[in-house]
């Protein structure tokens, strides 16, 4: 097993990406965000519990109807079921990255914008990064 070990500050801050999944384990998943100024998420219901950390820019939570500043620094966690949504309100990119428990993004997805993610009607597909990786060091696709 290897696991993910990564300056997770430097990945968040560098990415460009509305969404890019960068590891998936059995039970939780790492994906990185940005929202470009005055983009959200998107409201959303999960029945699983998420975790999301700010590292630049500001914005708000909003869960189950409560709206709260949140900035760099700052740790949101949403609980299953909970209707949530994160939503730059800066004239700068936010980035975060957020881990999800149980996964529930398809391993090693990347999304470059809200719209290719919203039209992608992909979910995690049982597949964990250490699979794929045991498979490509057996010479095998990665599927």
């Amino acid at each position: 097993m290897r696991g993910f070990i990564q300056d997770i500050e430097e990945l968040t801050v560098k990415n460009e990406n509305f969404r890019q999944v960068l590891y998936t384990a059995k039970n939780c998943q790492l994906v990185l965000m940005a929202l470009k100024p005055k983009e959200e998420i998107g409201a959303e219901v999960h029945t699983l519990d998420q975790f999301f950390r700010v590292e630049e820019g500001t914005g708000e939570a909003v869960l189950d109807g409560v709206r709260t500043p949140i900035r760099a620094g700052f740790a949101v966690v949403v609980p299953a079921g909970a209707n949530h949504n994160i939503i730059n309100t800066g004239k700068d990119p936010m980035k975060l990255y957020t881990l999800y428990s149980p996964p529930n993004h398809r391993d090693g997805v990347v999304h470059h914008t809200r719209a290719e993610a919203e039209a992608d009607n992909e979910h995690f597909d049982g597949k964990t990064s250490e699979l794929q990786l045991t498979n490509k060091d057996n010479g095998l696709q990665k599927s």
